[in-house]
Parts: structure tokens; sequence; C-alpha cells
């Protein structure tokens, strides 16, 4: 064997432990800069949660924050709900009353704790560093005997139980709120909100107050549409994500056939924010039902949906099984760091809090790769994130029109759409 050859057998042998090494390093490099970038950040949000509280106060009045775990429903404006501690979680107690009968329901749903419970870096860092203490038997008896205590006490509290009395005193409250809803109209502006006639819509004398917004889209003339589909878009969007790129490449001989309805979600573009709503998803599907089932008798239906619509074509699709024809969803599944498309579903370990696991799976606060960098300032930082959100929506009429040059106002998914209305119609 030549001099040459052994030289580069033995290259071949270190290339792997290399590059093990280099990766190795890079992760450590990683989690260093990660943990300084984000205990940095834990001190920014705090700063900017006085700041924020102190221009709503000047501004409006002073709003409770979701950094809070002692969060509670007791404003005005949203009497009719209570919130209510569980063990692994907490449920939202509702209360919802017809305005048009005396038919009162009583909601008990799961609302995720990492809504108001989102421990800091530093947090978790004490919280791990005690746990590891404990295992080496180093911290007292009387701080083991005290934990076990209060965990025994929380793990108590696991059922909510309710009585008609609670029942009379929530429907009281329902019909104070009522009655408040009614004279509530363009005050419920926040003065971050943009003041475009778009965003505001809903809130105008013409605006529908208590309905989504709902572009339709069909037969001209008498014609009657033999066929109706839903569109729900997505996180961050509106019905325009539809009606600009889809809608315009549906063919007439398509929209002939096809009543279309595009929804804007409620909080999204022209329909209601209402600042007291937690935009749970039976919210959703209520709005959905009466602002497009209902309002537009539709019997049976398409659905269209994208990313976090997919979650409520879902919902529709269970609750009306035999009327909801097909489905079509775009970016419902997420991918692994294998690139093999899976569903958003995370095996929970024994022992670990279920909602704080998946909530540090999709947001691990690493600055590489820059995806799990941004999810986890979006995830953990409800200032910052608000933030951004001053940023990006209160200017999203000039973010627009950069997005439609630079792309010249095309879509991938609107020649995806269109594609299956051309090949049902065909």
């Amino acid at each position: 064997m030549s001099q040459e050859t052994k030289h580069s057998s033995s290259f071949g042998l270190w290339l792997p432990a290399m590059a093990s090494a280099a990766a190795a390093v890079a992760r450590m490099v990683n989690e260093a800069v990660s943990l300084l970038v984000f205990i940095v950040l834990d001190l920014l949000d705090a700063l900017l949660c006085f700041v924020y509280k102190m221009a709503d106060y000047v501004m409006e009045e002073c709003k409770p924050c979701y950094c809070s775990s002692s969060f509670n429903s007791s404003s005005d404006d949203d009497d009719d709900v209570i919130l209510v501690a569980e063990k692994g979680g907490s449920k939202l107690l509702s209360l919802t009353s017809s305005a048009s009968s005396d038919d009162t329901k009583l909601h008990l749903e799961d609302i995720s704790d990492t809504l108001f419970l989102r421990p800091c870096l530093l947090a978790d860092l004490a919280q791990a560093a005690l746990h590891d203490l404990r295992k080496l038997k180093l911290v007292s008896s009387v701080a083991s005997s005290s934990s076990s205590s209060a965990a025994s006490s929380s793990s108590a509290t696991t059922t909510f139980t309710t009585n008609s009395a609670i029942v009379r005193v929530l429907r009281g409250k329902v019909g104070r709120a009522r009655g408040k809803a009614a004279t509530r109209g363009a005050s419920s502006r926040s003065w971050t909100d943009c003041a475009c006639e778009s965003c505001n819509h809903w809130s105008s004398p013409s605006g529908e107050r208590d309905a989504l917004f709902v572009h339709v889209e069909g037969p001209k003339g008498e014609k009657v549409a033999e066929e109706d589909v839903v569109f729900i878009h997505g996180f961050l969007s509106s019905s325009a994500f539809w009606t600009e790129t889809v809608f315009p490449n549906v063919s007439e001989a398509a929209k002939s056939r096809y009543r279309l309805l595009a929804v804007d979600l409620l909080g999204f573009g022209r329909s209601p924010k209402p600042p007291e709503s937690l935009y749970t998803l039976r919210e959703h599907v209520e709005m959905i039902e009466r602002s497009v089932l209902r309002r537009f008798q539709v019997k049976s239906f398409h659905i269209v949906a994208h990313s976090l619509g997919s979650i409520l074509a879902l919902a529709l699709a269970v609750k009306y099984p035999g009327a909801v024809k097909s489905l079509t969803l775009l970016a419902p599944v997420i991918s692994d760091s294998a690139q093999s498309i899976m569903f958003p579903y995370f095996p929970v370990p024994k022992g670990e809090h279920g909602t704080h696991y998946v909530l540090r799976r999709v947001a691990p606060r690493r600055v590489w790769p820059l995806m799990a960098f941004g999810a986890s300032v979006l995830c953990w930082y409800e200032h910052i994130s608000r933030v951004a959100s001053l940023v990006l929506c209160k200017n999203h009429r000039r973010w627009e029109s950069a997005f439609k040059f630079v792309t010249r106002n095309r879509s991938e998914y609107a020649y995806f759409v269109a594609g299956i209305f051309s090949l049902s119609h065909g």
C-alpha cells in the first residue's frame, strides 16, 4: 500500500470524528449564546410589561397581562367568564345567553395554562438547579416536605362543580354585559390598532359588531349556486388571502356553479375584535356558524382552509359530518428534523407537564435555527410580541404594498386551489 493511500485512509477515519466534534462544539455555542440572548429578552419583556401598562393606563385603562398567572376576569367587560385553575391546566367557565331568548348555556372548556403561565428562562434554570440539588439530597427535608405539601394541595383541586345559584349569578352578569355591549362602539378600538377603514369596519355604525365579515362571490343574476365553498384563512391573515389570490383565478364557469364564501375570523380583518374574548376554538366555530352557515343558509359545503383555519375546518367537519362534502387543508402539518412530514402530535414523557413540554418542543428558546428563534420570541414573550404586532399590524398597508410589489401579487396557493376547482368543474 502506498504512502498516499495510507494518508487517505487515515483521513477517512478521522473525518466522522471531526464532524461529530464540530457538531458538539456548535451545539454548545448555540446553547451558550441562546442562554445569554434569552436572559436579556426576559429582562426586556419585563421592562416592556411596565411600559405598556403605563401606556395603556394613560391612553385607555389599565389592562391585565397574560404574563401573570394571577390573571382573573374581574373587569366590567368580561363579567361573563371565570377562569378556573386546575391540575394540568386551566379551564374557562363562561355563560352565554342569546339576546333574542332567555336560553343560557354554561360552558366549561380547556384553556392552555401556558396562556397565563410562561416561566422565564431564569425561573426554569432555578427550578432545574433545585431539582438537581434535591436529587443530591443537598436540600433540607423541610423544603422537601413543604414542596410536597404544596404539590398535594395543588393536586387536590382536580374538579370544578357549580350549582343553580352560581348559574343565576352568572346569568345576571351576562345580562349586564349584554346591555353594555349594545352601547359599546368605536371605543373598543385600542390605541395600538390601525385606524384604517378596513380594520375598523366592524366598529362603525354600518358594520356588524356581532357577526364576522364574509366576502361572497358566486353566480351572477338570478342563477343559484349548486354548491357552497367556505374559505378559512390562517394566523396573521384575513379573507384577502383568498380574495386577492385564489378568487381572481377561479374561472367564470366554476363561479357559476360554486358560491365562494371567504370569512374573516374573529379578531382578524374586518371582523369584530372583542377585547374580552380569549378566541377559543368554541368561539371561532360558533361565530362561523352564526355568520356563515346560518346567515347564508348553507346546508352542505366544501371547506378550504389554511394553517390555523385547518383546525377550525376539522372542528366544523366533526360537528357537521353529514354537511361537509370535502376538506382541502393547506399547511395543516409540520416537518420534523428529518424533513419528513408528521402531524403536530407530541407524546409527553411521564412526569412532564404536558402543555409546558409541548411549548418547549415547539419554541425551544434557541437562537438557531432562525425558525426556532422566531417561534420562541412569539410564544414566550408577550410584550416583545406586542411590539412586533404594533410595528407590523399598525402599518400593515405599507407592508402589503411592499409584498405585492416584490411578489407581483402572486401566490402559490392561488394556482393550487384554482386547479382543484377546474378539476371539480371538469
